[in-house]
């Protein structure tokens, strides 16, 4: 096991990996997923916020919080702030990273990414506004498809 640098949210019941360097917006990404969750009608839940164990579990990449952090969330200028809804693992089926610079049309092979020798979708964002929207349209499409498989 191994804690990494990332924030991570269930949204149903798959685990979205949230990567990026400090002051990206991880924290704000993951709170508004969980608000917007809740206003559709989603299942969201924060599974850990700044860092995350990643443990491979049968092919599968398993998140859970680091200890000193679980349950709590990072808001600026707030500090850590303790959230109702969450779970203590999740499985991963979507990473997103939040880079500075986004491509309008990704590289080819952008889209897989291998973490631990598992392969995941995988989304980079800027850091505008409405990432959220755009975060939940793809796991949409990722449950669509892996329904239909």
């Amino acid at each position: 096991m191994a804690a990494v640098h990332a924030s991570c949210v269930v949204l149903g019941e798959d685990g979205i990996l949230i990567r990026g360097p400090a002051g990206s917006g991880k924290s704000t990404l993951v709170r508004d997923l969980l608000g917007l969750g809740a206003i559709s009608g989603i299942f969201a839940a924060l599974v850990g916020d700044d860092r995350v164990t990643l443990t491979q579990r049968h092919g599968r990449l398993v998140a859970t919080p680091h200890p000193a952090l679980a349950g709590l969330l990072e808001i600026r200028g707030l500090g850590l702030q303790p959230v109702d809804a969450t779970v203590p693992s999740a499985v991963l089926r979507l990473v997103v990273d939040l880079e500075g610079s986004v491509p309008r049309m990704p590289d080819e092979g952008a889209e897989t990414i291998h973490l631990r020798e598992v392969a995941l979708p995988r989304m980079v964002l800027s850091p505008d506004p409405g990432r959220a929207a755009t975060v939940l349209w793809r796991w949409r499409r990722l449950r669509v498809m892996m329904m239909t498989e």
